[in-house]
């Protein structure tokens, strides 16, 4: 299992406008590289080499860093076509795919630059790294970390690491293969229902509301909109660190519910049961008052924090069609879109019972998950006679 380990770096004075240097030449370069892919139709990497190798290495990049800029831009627009095919950016004639189109990827100087082994080494027990720029190899850049992090750093670090600048800082972001843990069998499933006025409601009784963290983004969309009519230089930059914060404080808060919720499954021995919920956004339909929850929130986010922390401790989990979750009863199994009385109050048509919405439907989740599980382990193999 592939999981990424973020470390903060500490460069001298020096040391920075290297690094800041460095990125801004290679990333230049892949501009350039861009420029030629485009016009060129987008060959394979190795065509692409030949057109653009010798060009980057009078530049001034070295050998591994010329390489990993030219499977930069070949990787972005393997990654532009898949969105493509895939109608991420709208049906074909769009305003917004017909600009994807139509001109060349471009980087932006600060963006994250690749990293091997070879023009990158890590030592652990000084927390020091040793980083090729176009300056020269720079060593005992000091990092920081969690001492989790430092501990997976030091056991699964494997492949590339990716050198990004936000705001001034120097991060890398190293790559760790990660072994999943042995799954044992569940007795039992808890299921999980994300929604927006509860982020997360699971069967055995655990609410993570939204309440605070809706509140939270109306106030920083009402900052945002004061902001963007201001038009000028230094509220773009607020804007931006404004987003970013954002960014970080609800993932913070995926990170705590999941962790939760995994945790309470691993203690009990039960297994996870989730929602499908891909394509969400353009399956429902909303008023307009309704969309921005629903789009800023990361539905996502949380799924993925869950499975791959489902993932490291053991813990067994599926994903089941969550069609009808809030119009069933999980008493007596009656379907009616009535029974949904509004959004936090579900009263059965068919037996009369009376429960939190989003309780019902996590216990029918966590039903369809012991279903699922249980056909999963059923032979197909018909009995011999």
């Amino acid at each position: 299992m592939k999981i990424v380990t973020q470390v903060k770096l500490l460069p001298e004075a020096d040391q920075a406008a290297a690094l800041r240097s460095t990125l801004r030449a290679v990333n230049n370069a892949a501009g350039w590289v861009s420029q030629i892919a485009f016009e060129r139709g987008v060959p394979r990497e190795y065509e692409l080499r030949k057109h653009t190798y010798a060009e980057l290495k009078a530049r001034g990049l070295g050998a591994q860093a010329a390489q990993h800029t030219i499977k930069k831009v070949r990787d972005a627009y393997t990654v532009l076509k898949a969105n493509i095919r895939a109608g991420n950016l709208g049906k074909e004639g769009s305003k917004r795919r017909r600009t994807a189109e139509s001109k060349p990827i471009a980087f932006r100087p600060e963006a994250a630059q690749p990293y091997d082994d070879r023009c990158l080494s890590w030592q652990y027990d000084q927390q020091t790294v040793s980083i090729w720029t176009r300056s020269g190899r720079l060593k005992n850049i000091s990092f920081v970390c969690s001492p989790d992090g430092l501990k997976t750093l030091q056991q699964y670090r494997k492949g590339e690491s990716d050198l990004i600048e936000r705001d001034g800082v120097f991060y890398l972001v190293a790559t760790c293969e990660v072994p999943e843990a042995e799954r044992y069998e569940p007795d039992g499933f808890i299921g999980v229902d994300l929604g927006i006025a509860n982020i997360a409601t699971a069967s055995t009784g655990y609410m993570a509301a939204g309440r605070g963290l809706n509140r939270y983004r109306k106030r920083q969309l009402d900052l945002r909109r004061k902001l963007q009519k201001k038009r000028t230089k230094s509220a773009k930059r607020r804007l931006k660190a404004r987003s970013r914060r954002e960014q970080r404080h609800a993932a913070n808060q995926n990170h705590i519910i999941s962790k939760t919720i995994v945790t309470e499954a691993e203690r009990t021995g039960r297994g996870l049961s989730l929602e499908e919920l891909k394509g969400i956004r353009t399956r429902v339909r909303l008023r307009k008052p309704q969309r921005v929850a629903l789009h800023s929130w990361a539905f996502s986010q949380l799924g993925d924090f869950i499975v791959y922390k489902a993932k490291r401790a053991g813990v067994p989990l599926v994903f089941v069609d969550p069609a009808y979750t809030s119009q069933t009863c999980a008493e007596c199994g009656h379907v009616d879109k009535r029974n949904r009385v509004n959004q936090g109050l579900f009263i059965c048509r068919g037996c009369g019972v009376v429960a939190h919405a989003d309780r019902n439907a996590s216990h029918n989740i966590a039903q369809r998950g012991e279903n699922v599980w249980n056909a999963g382990r059923e032979s197909r193999v018909p009995a011999t006679p």
